[in-house]
C-alpha cells in the first residue's frame, strides 16, 4: 500500500470534493480522507509519501487528439510562425540538414496570420530548390507543396479536383501549391509512409512530454497504424496513457466483421466511437455554413454528410455498440449532425438499442435555434478551448455576429450539455493547462484581447474547466465509474502540482507545470 499525505487533494467527487490523503494499492485508490485517518489505517509496510502541502488533481485527459500525428510531428519543421518570411526561413534551414532529394515535412502554418495569405509553390521552391516539401496547415485541412512535391504527386493543371477537395489554381489554371481537404490525399499518398516501428518509437518518445503536461489519457482519432503501435506498446507494458481509440469510418466494415464492440480492450487501450466528417474547417472557409461567409455572396463551405447518411452509418455502428464522433465546425454542419442524431435517438428508442454516447467534435459555431439540442439529444460537446483563442479574429471576420455562439462553452454548459475538452493536437498544443487558461479567460497567453476576453460571456469557471478535462472525457469514454476522479475504486491516475490553481490569478493558469505524474499507481514522470 502507498499513502500520499499532507496534500491539498481535489478529488472531483462531489460527495467528498477535498481531502488531504489517499491510499493506493494495485493501481487503484482504496481510501481517501485526512492524514490522521489514512496514516492510522496503514501498516509498517505501507510506503508513505509526504507531499509537503502540494496540490493533487486527478490526471487530465485530452478528449480529442491525434497521437500519431502529434508524435511524428515532433520530428517535423514547426512552421507555426507570425510571418511568412520566417516560415520560409525555417524550411530553408531544415534543408541544410537534409540530404538532397529527401522530403522536408512541416506543420502549423496559418495563412490568416500573414498579409501574403496562402503561400505558393514558387516561394517554397526558392527556400528548398533541391527537396520536395510538404507543409500541413495548423487546421490539418489544407496542405502546401512545392513544385517538386507536386511533380511527384502527378498534380498538374489537368488534374481534376477530387470529390470533397480542391486544388487551388492561379489565373492560368496552374496549381498554386495549396491543396484543400480531400485534395491533400493526392500528395500525402506519395510521401514515404512511416512504418509501425516509426510510430511506436515516436509515441514512446512523446509520452514523457504528455506526462510532463499533466496528461494521463487521451481520446485518439488517428488510423489503424496508430492502434497497432499502441497495442504493441501495451504488450510491452510500455503504454503509459489510457487511450480511447476512435475508429475511422473507412474501418467500420472491418470492425463489424471482426465483431468488435465499443469498450472492447483493456484498461489502457479500448475502442470508442466511429469518427466522421460533416464539413471542413474555418480557416480555408470549408466549414459548412447556413449563410455565406462574411464578405462573400455564395461561399457556404463544404457539407460532407447528410442527416440520412449519418443515420445509416450510426445504425451500422450501433450493431457493434459504437457511438459516433462527428467533426462539425459550421452552423450548417452542426445542424445536419444534430438532425442525424435525432433520427438515431428515435431509432434507438423504437428498437431498444442502447442509448449510445454520441459526440460532436469541435461544435465551433451553432445557430441559436440549435443551442439546446445537444442537451436535448444527450450529445457530448467535444471541444477544444485553444481553438477559440487561436481563431478569434478569423471567427469574427468570417462569421460576424454569428460568432456570438462560436466556441460557446458557457452557453452549452448552461443549456445542460456535457463538455469534454481536448486539444486536437497537433492542431493545438496538448498542454491541458493552456486549454484551461483559454476556457477560463478566453484570452491568449500574451493577454490578448484584454481582461474581458474574446466573447467573455462564454468563459467558464475553473471547476467547470477542470470537469471538462476529467469527468467529462471519462463519461464520453464510458469509463466514468473508474476514471476522472480520485475516489475509492478509481484508477490511481493523478498529478502533483506545486501550486493550487484555485489560488492564482486566472490569467496565470497557463504557467502551471506539474511536479509529478502517476498512472495506475506508478510515478511515470517527476521533475
Amino acid at each position: 500500500m502507498q499513502i500520499l499525505y499532507n496534500a491539498k487533494i481535489r478529488t472531483q467527487n462531489t460527495k467528498q470534493p477535498t481531502a488531504t490523503a489517499l491510499a493506493i494499492e494495485g493501481g487503484r485508490i482504496v481510501a481517501v480522507g485526512s492524514d490522521y485517518e489514512l496514516l492510522a489505517m496503514s501498516d509498517r509496510k505501507a510506503k508513505k509519501e509526504d507531499l509537503g502541502g502540494r496540490t493533487i488533481w486527478p490526471g487530465l485527459t485530452d478528449g480529442h487528439f491525434h497521437l500519431e500525428y502529434y508524435a511524428l510531428g515532433l520530428q517535423k519543421v514547426d512552421v507555426e510562425t507570425e510571418t511568412y518570411a520566417e516560415c520560409l526561413r525555417r524550411v530553408s534551414e531544415r534543408t541544410q540538414k537534409t540530404p538532397a532529394g529527401r522530403w522536408v515535412l512541416g506543420h502549423g502554418w496559418n495563412q490568416n496570420l500573414w498579409p501574403e495569405g496562402f503561400g505558393t509553390a514558387k516561394d517554397l521552391d526558392r527556400a528548398a530548390p533541391n527537396h520536395p516539401v510538404y507543409l500541413t496547415a495548423k487546421s490539418l485541412h489544407a496542405g502546401w507543396a512545392n513544385t517538386a512535391a507536386l511533380r511527384l504527386a502527378g498534380i498538374t493543371a489537368n488534374t481534376p479536383n477530387p470529390e470533397g477537395g480542391e486544388i487551388q489554381r492561379d489565373a492560368q489554371g496552374e496549381p498554386t501549391g495549396i491543396l484543400l481537404e480531400n485534395a491533400m490525399d493526392l500528395l500525402s499518398r506519395v510521401i514515404p509512409t512511416p512504418t509501425i516501428t516509426d510510430v511506436i518509437e515516436a509515441i514512446r518518445q512523446a509520452q514523457p512530454r504528455l506526462w510532463q503536461m499533466g496528461l494521463t489519457g487521451g481520446h485518439d482519432f488517428d488510423g489503424p497504424r496508430c492502434f497497432a503501435a499502441l497495442a504493441h506498446l501495451e504488450a510491452e507494458n510500455a503504454l503509459g496513457l489510457r487511450i480511447l481509440k476512435g475508429i475511422r469510418q473507412s474501418s467500420l466494415d472491418a470492425a463489424c466483421d471482426l465483431r468488435l464492440r465499443g469498450g472492447y480492450g483493456s484498461e489502457m487501450l479500448w475502442f470508442g466511437a466511429v469518427k466522421l466528417f460533416a464539413d471542413g474547417a474555418l480557416g480555408p472557409q470549408t466549414a459548412a455554413m447556413l449563410a455565406p461567409y462574411e464578405g462573400t455572396e455564395h461561399s457556404l463551405g463544404m457539407a460532407l454528410l447528410t442527416a440520412e447518411e449519418i443515420f445509416k452509418i450510426g445504425k451500422q455502428a450501433a450493431q457493434s455498440r459504437l457511438g459516433l464522433a462527428i467533426h462539425a465546425i459550421g452552423d450548417n454542419a452542426n445542424r445536419i449532425v444534430l438532425d442525424g442524431y435525432a433520427k438515431l435517438r428515435q431509432w434507438e428508442k423504437e428498437t431498444g438499442h442502447p442509448h449510445l454516447r454520441h459526440r460532436i467534435e469541435h461544435v465551433q459555431v451553432l445557430h441559436p435555434e440549435d443551442l439546446g439540442r445537444l442537451a436535448e439529444l444527450e450529445i457530448i460537446a467535444s471541444m477544444q478551448p485553444l481553438h477559440a483563442t487561436s481563431d478569434m479574429e478569423i471567427a469574427d471576420r468570417y462569421w460576424g455576429n454569428r460568432a456570438a455562439l462560436a466556441y460557446a462553452f458557457q452557453s452549452l454548459l448552461q443549456s445542460g450539455a456535457r463538455l469534454s475538452f481536448g486539444s486536437d493536437a497537433p492542431v493545438e498544443s496538448p498542454n491541458p493547462f493552456w486549454g484551461i487558461h483559454a476556457a477560463v479567460t478566453r484570452r491568449r497567453m500574451n493577454g490578448k484581447p484584454g481582461p474581458g476576453g474574446w466573447r467573455g460571456e462564454q468563459r467558464l469557471n475553473l471547476q467547470d474547466a477542470l470537469d471538462a478535462y476529467t469527468t467529462g472525457p471519462a463519461f464520453a469514454a464510458g469509463r466514468e465509474n473508474w476514471l476522472g476522479q480520485l475516489s475509492p475504486g478509481f484508477a490511481a491516475d493523478l498529478i502533483v502540482l506545486p501550486i493550487d490553481p484555485t489560488t492564482m490569478p486566472p490569467e496565470n493558469l497557463h504557467t502551471v507545470q506539474p511536479d509529478a505524474t502517476m498512472v495506475n499507481g506508478n510515478w511515470v514522470w517527476s521533475r
